[in-house]
C-alpha cells in the first residue's frame, strides 16, 4: 500500500481521501503513538495507558469536505486510544507549531482542486518521516481494531492560531531588531481564499507593514483563484501590483505553506531567488562555524553561489524529505554544525522557529529583507539570474526505473565534463555554473528534465533527447 506522496496523503475525496480511510488513517496515528509510548517505558498496564493517553492536535482548512474527514480522523484517533484535541480551521504552519511535544493532523489538500483532499502527518513539530509513514501504511492495511472500551481516547480543542501568529511577530522582531520592521512598506497579500487569509495579512501588519488583500475570504470552492499559484492563477495579482504603487506582492496556496512573490511591476520572482537571499540572510546570521542549507535537486546553482559567499555549505535531500535532510545533518555533524535554513522551491523551513515548512514566515522574513534593503529590486541584486527551465517527458510508471537506469549512464557520458550526482535523479554541474537534474514523477507518468544556462535552450534539447531515448528502450 503507498498512501504517501511527497506531502502527506492527498486525492479525490470520491476515491481516495475517503471518510473510511481518515477514520483508518486516525486509529493508525493513535496505534503508531501507543507503541513509541510503549516503546519509550510509558503505557505498560491498562492504568499507566490510560494515564498517559497519546496528545493528538487535529486541524483543517477551508475545503468543504474537511470538517467530515476531521469528525473522521478524531474518531479514529480516539477508538485506538489517544486523546483528540481540535485546534479548528487553521493554517498547516498553525497545526505543525501546535503539534510541539505531540503528534498533529492536518486535514488539507494544499494547492489541490477543491474536490481533493488530504491528510499530513506531524510528531514534535516536524511532518511524519519515511519510516512512520510506512508505519502508518502498515496499519491501515492490517484494519486495526479499536482499542477496549475503557481505553478510549478523549475530545477537547485548543486556540492556537493567536498564540501561532504573535510568535512569528515577536520571531520577526527580534530577527530585525525592530518593533515595526516592515514600517513603510506596502504589500499586497494574495490569500488565494485559503488559510493565509488566517496569518499573513495580520502578521504583516503588526510588523508595520500596510497590507492590501486579495482573496482573503475562506472559501472552500476557491471561488477567487485556484489554489495553487502560478503565473496563470495569479493574474489579478500581477495586475494589480502593475496598476497600484505596492512595494511588492506575495501569494500563498490553499494551505498557506508555500509562498510566491512578485515584485511591484507585477512580474514574478523567481523562486530560485527568493530561495538564496534567504539562505545566504539565515547563513551570515548563524554563530556556527558550519552553516548548513538543505534543498532539493531541482533547486538552482544560484543558491549554492549565495550560501557559499555567505560562509556556508548547500546539502540536498529528495524532493519532500527536508526534514529528513535536516536530520541528516545534524546526526553526521558535530557542535561546529548548524541547519540555518532548508527549503525546496516556494516551501521554506526556518529551523529557528521550528522544524516545519512555513509560508507565513516566509512572508515575514523576505518582507523585512525588502525593508532593510529598501527596495525588492536591493534584495535581489546579489543573485544572478541565469535562464531555467522544466520539461515533463511523457513515460509509464512501469518504465521509470530502467530509463532512470539508462540515464545514470547516458547523460554523464553526453555531458563528460560535469560533476555528477546519482542519489536523487541525475544531476550534473557544469563548469559555467549550469545544471541539468533528470528524475522520475512521484505523482503524473513523467520523467522530468530541469535546466539552468545562459544557453538553456540547448541544454534542455540534448537533455530531452536523451530521455526520450532512454523512455523509448525501456518500454
Amino acid at each position: 500500500m503507498n498512501l504517501f506522496g511527497t506531502a502527506g496523503i492527498r486525492g479525490p475525496v470520491s476515491e481516495r481521501v475517503t471518510p473510511e480511510l481518515a477514520l483508518s488513517v486516525g486509529r493508525a496515528v493513535a496505534t503508531h503513538a501507543r507503541e513509541a509510548d510503549t516503546d519509550a517505558g510509558t503505557g505498560s498496564d491498562a492504568d499507566a495507558a490510560a494515564a498517559s493517553r497519546p496528545a493528538v492536535v487535529l486541524g483543517r482548512d477551508g475545503r468543504e469536505t474537511s470538517d467530515a474527514l476531521a469528525a473522521a480522523v478524531e474518531a479514529g484517533l480516539e477508538s485506538a486510544g489517544a486523546d483528540c484535541r481540535r485546534v479548528g480551521v487553521v493554517p498547516t504552519p498553525a497545526l505543525a507549531y501546535a503539534s510541539r511535544g505531540r503528534r498533529g493532523v492536518m486535514i488539507t489538500a494544499s494547492h489541490n482542486p477543491p474536490t481533493d483532499n488530504g491528510i499530513k502527518l506531524f510528531a514534535n513539530g516536524v511532518e511524519y518521516d519515511r519510516a512512520a509513514e510506512q508505519r502508518i501504511e502498515s496499519l491501515v492495511a492490517d484494519h486495526q481494531h479499536s482499542a477496549p472500551w475503557d481505553e478510549w481516547g478523549s475530545t477537547g480543542s485548543v486556540d492556537v492560531i493567536g498564540v501561532y501568529r504573535d510568535d512569528v511577530v515577536e520571531y520577526a522582531r527580534e530577527f530585525f531588531g525592530a518593533a515595526t520592521p516592515l514600517s513603510g512598506l506596502s504589500i499586497v497579500v494574495d490569500c488565494g481564499n485559503g488559510m493565509a487569509s488566517l496569518g499573513t495579512p495580520q502578521v504583516l501588519r503588526a510588523l508595520g507593514a500596510h497590507v492590501v488583500t486579495l482573496n482573503a475570504n475562506v472559501d472552500g470552492h476557491f471561488s477567487g483563484r485556484e489554489s495553487k499559484p502560478t503565473r496563470e492563477s495569479l493574474g489579478d495579482l500581477l495586475a494589480f501590483l502593475a496598476d497600484g504603487e505596492f512595494d511588492f506582492g506575495v501569494a500563498h496556496d490553499g494551505d498557506a505553506d508555500r509562498i510566491v512573490v512578485a515584485d511591484g511591476d507585477g512580474e514574478i520572482v523567481d523562486e530560485n531567488t527568493v530561495l538564496a537571499v534567504l539562505a545566504a540572510r539565515y547563513v551570515r546570521e548563524s554563530r556556527a562555524d558550519d552553516p548548513v542549507v538543505v534543498t532539493t535537486p531541482d533547486t538552482s546553482a544560484r543558491i549554492d553561489e549565495l550560501v557559499r559567499e555567505a560562509g556556508g555549505r548547500t546539502e540536498r535531500v529528495r524532493l519532500g524529505a527536508l526534514h529528513e535532510g535536516m536530520a541528516r545533518e545534524r546526526a553526521v555533524g558535530d557542535e561546529s554544525t548548524e541547519v540555518a535554513f532548508a527549503a525546496e522551491p516556494w516551501k521554506h523551513v526556518h529551523p529557528a522557529f521550528g522544524g516545519w515548512i512555513d509560508g507565513i514566515v516566509s512572508a515575514a522574513m523576505f518582507s523585512g529583507l525588502v525593508a532593510e534593503a529598501g527596495d525588492i529590486e536591493a534584495v535581489r541584486a546579489p543573485v544572478t539570474e541565469r535562464p531555467y527551465r522544466q520539461v515533463n517527458v511523457e513515460c509509464p510508471d512501469d518504465a521509470k526505473d530502467a530509463a532512470m537506469q539508462r540515464l545514470k549512464t547516458t547523460l554523464p557520458e553526453l555531458f563528460p565534463e560535469g560533476d555528477v550526482s546519482t542519489e536523487y535523479g541525475v544531476r550534473i554541474e557544469l563548469p559555467d555554473a549550469a545544471w541539468v537534474l533528470v528524475r522520475p514523477s512521484g505523482t503524473e507518468p513523467y520523467v522530468r528534465a530541469y535546466a539552468e544556462s545562459e544557453d538553456v535552450d540547448a541544454l534542455v534539447e540534448e537533455t530531452v533527447d536523451a530521455v526520450d531515448e532512454a523512455v523509448a528502450d525501456s518500454r
